[in-house]
């Protein structure tokens, strides 16, 4: 049995094959086409070698697991819309992998209405740890934790003329929060703060001002595509500012849309290093990506993967018959449950689950050095 079905607009037919083949259905909604694209193939990539691995072994409690994945084309009004088609027809257990800020506080509504838990949205955004959400579920952590550590990496290194460019949305708005909190930290005013259209991005103009402030870093608050544009901008401006993005940027695909300007550019991390084998987990992964003639994980595939292991555990401790209700109830009592070298924790006032950040640079052959 696949234990992915990715669906377009079929949705009945998808659920009339949901409900013949699968015995836990799961349901996602993210931008299988877009700008985040690249990334939301390796999360799902990531995740697939789990939940295939646990379905050829029988599945859960003896049923195995189907994930409905639904394109939203990172556009929150569709993940909403999305969201309520796999809740209301195709009657998903849990939400699973869906990418993006805006578009999870889309979805939320339906999960409080509903009882459905999400798990593992990829964002690590504030508003989704603080106030917690009853139905939300981290495996990450915060934006805000990242663009704090990024700003304080610069400052160690001597780096004091910093701007910030960020997208006119709640993840722009929550990544610069933190960017802010590095900066006071520093004791640096950046020598640029500038926000740009979501919708319809110019980077020209702002690519200018950075060449004209003489920047020597920029941390870039958006999504795939817009940092690659961003980041030609500023060097076609003449910049040859230190360029720094967050971890929704950290998949191979996304390094590969950089091109020639990929080398050099850092980008947070909330997971180890995709080759410290050290980590169970990721000595797991490898040998199942390797099994199935994949090659290379990337830290986009292993948020995937550890967004399956939560959910599996999820699915295990809900029982032979589980209900939306169980699923949720299950997951908050995980305490210190072991992914593989990182432990995850939840409770009723603590759905954050992990708090590891780092950093990474682009070497020469394209992959994320630590």
């Amino acid at each position: 049995m696949r234990a992915w079905k990715q669906c377009g607009a079929a949705v009945a037919l998808c659920a009339a094959l949901g409900a013949a083949n699968a015995q836990l259905l799961i349901g996602q909604t993210a931008g299988f086409t877009g700008q985040v694209a690249a990334g939301v193939k390796e999360t799902s990539d990531g995740a697939k070698l789990y939940l295939d691995s646990v379905n050829a072994k029988g599945g859960v409690n003896g049923q195995k697991i189907e994930v409905v994945a639904l394109d939203d084309k990172f556009d929150p009004k569709l993940a909403a819309d999305n969201a309520r088609k796999l809740i209301e027809e195709n009657n998903v257990l849990a939400l699973f992998l869906n990418r993006g800020t805006p578009h999870t506080e889309a979805i939320i509504p339906l999960l409080d209405k509903h009882g459905v838990p999400l798990v593992a949205p990829s964002t690590g955004a504030m508003v989704l740890h603080q106030p917690v959400r009853k139905y939300v579920f981290n495996v990450r952590a915060t934006y805000q934790r990242e663009a704090e550590k990024a700003m304080t990496h610069l400052a160690s290194m001597g780096i004091s003329r910093i701007g910030v460019v960020y997208a006119d949305d709640s993840f722009g708005a929550d990544g610069l929060a933190g960017a802010q909190k590095g900066l006071v930290a520093a004791k640096i005013t950046p020598v640029l703060q500038e926000k740009f259209d979501r919708a319809k991005p110019e980077f020209t103009p702002i690519a200018a001002k950075l060449a004209k402030a003489d920047a020597q870093a920029v941390l870039i608050i958006a999504s795939g595509s817009a940092v690659v544009d961003a980041n030609n901008a500023i060097r076609a401006a003449g910049s040859a500012a230190q360029i720094v993005t967050l971890s929704n940027n950290a998949s191979a695909g996304f390094v590969k849309s950089l091109g020639a300007n990929a080398r050099g550019v850092i980008v947070t991390q909330v997971y180890p290093n995709e080759r410290a084998v050290t980590y169970p987990m990721v000595k797991e992964a490898q040998e199942l990506a390797r099994a199935k003639g994949l090659g290379d994980i990337s830290p986009a595939m292993l948020e995937g993967f550890a967004a399956a292991k939560v959910l599996v555990e999820g699915l295990k401790r809900a029982g032979p018959k589980p209900t939306r209700e169980k699923v949720q109830v299950a997951l908050e009592s995980l305490r210190k449950f072991d992914l593989g070298g990182l432990e995850v924790t939840y409770g009723p006032d603590d759905h954050t689950g992990l708090g590891f950040a780092d950093l990474s640079i682009v070497g020469t052959d394209g992959k994320f050095r630590r």
